[in-house]
């Protein structure tokens, strides 16, 4: 694990009380950072995770709130600051795929207002909340910002069309933050692919083994393997902006 001296520096993970967030929250707590960790308020993941990388000797606090409620999002955001001081590095990683099955794009009945407000207001609006609200602090620090969309943005239809646009969506906010918040702050995405990690669909062990099958690297992505990116995008990287990484193991490569 590549490791970075952050110390001194601060940065804020949503959704990091499991899979991907977490893995980013703890590589950069292990590199100095101090971390807040964001997680729903109900969900007992952060209390303990926070806990856990306490007792390692990492720097972090928890941040209960939900991105997909507006008023919320910002309450969130702007206490973790205070609570940080200052605000380095924004990783906008919690999302939601509104459902436990795959929806198939020509199932559109299951495609519900319902899923799509939920997907919409956590997956879209939750990274413009974040990034809307954490833009004064981020600008003082001349920090950055990593978002996490997907290959079902890109090529893949992914778990629904709906988790599809939100994330197509987020690929393109991507672009117009870094035009909004430069010079001072860089804002890029990482797009992951098959990633094995905690997560709400219900994948068979089927198509499990189907992914790493197609990905060029013969294997599934672990949750570090895009934290490792993103830390990178985050802490390096001082001239790239506006970009969106995939990071698939060649999985899109090999399906077109």
């Amino acid at each position: 694990m590549i490791t970075y001296d952050l110390k001194g520096r601060t940065a804020l993970v949503t959704g990091g009380a499991s899979g991907i967030g977490l893995a980013t929250a703890e590589l950069l707590a292990a590199s100095g950072c101090k971390v807040a960790i964001n997680h729903l308020a109900d969900d007992p993941r952060g209390p303990e995770q926070v806990g856990r990388l306490r007792g390692l000797g990492r720097d972090v606090i928890g941040a209960p709130g939900n991105v997909g409620d507006a008023a919320d999002c910002v309450r969130m955001v702007e206490r973790a600051v205070a609570e940080l001081g200052r605000l380095d590095y924004l990783v906008n990683n919690a999302g939601t795929p509104g459902t436990r099955t795959v929806i198939r794009p020509d199932e559109f009945d299951r495609l519900t207002e319902e899923l799509w407000n939920t997907v919409l207001q956590v997956n879209l609006l939750g990274v413009f909340r974040c990034t809307k609200a954490a833009a004064p602090a981020l600008r003082a620090a001349r920090g950055a910002v990593v978002n996490v969309a997907s290959i079902a943005g890109l090529d893949s239809p992914g778990s629904s069309m709906a988790y599809g646009a939100t994330k197509a969506g987020v690929i393109s906010l991507t672009k117009n933050l870094a035009r909004g918040l430069a010079p001072e702050v860089r804002v890029n995405a990482v797009a992951p692919g098959a990633v094995d990690s905690s997560w709400m669909v219900e994948w068979t062990e089927e198509r499990r083994r189907a992914s790493a099958e197609k990905a060029l690297l013969k294997r599934r992505c672990r949750p570090e393997d895009l934290a490792e990116v993103m830390v990178f995008l985050l802490a390096g990287a001082a001239m790239v902006t506006g970009q969106t990484v995939v990071v698939d193991g060649g999985l899109t490569l090999e399906s077109r």
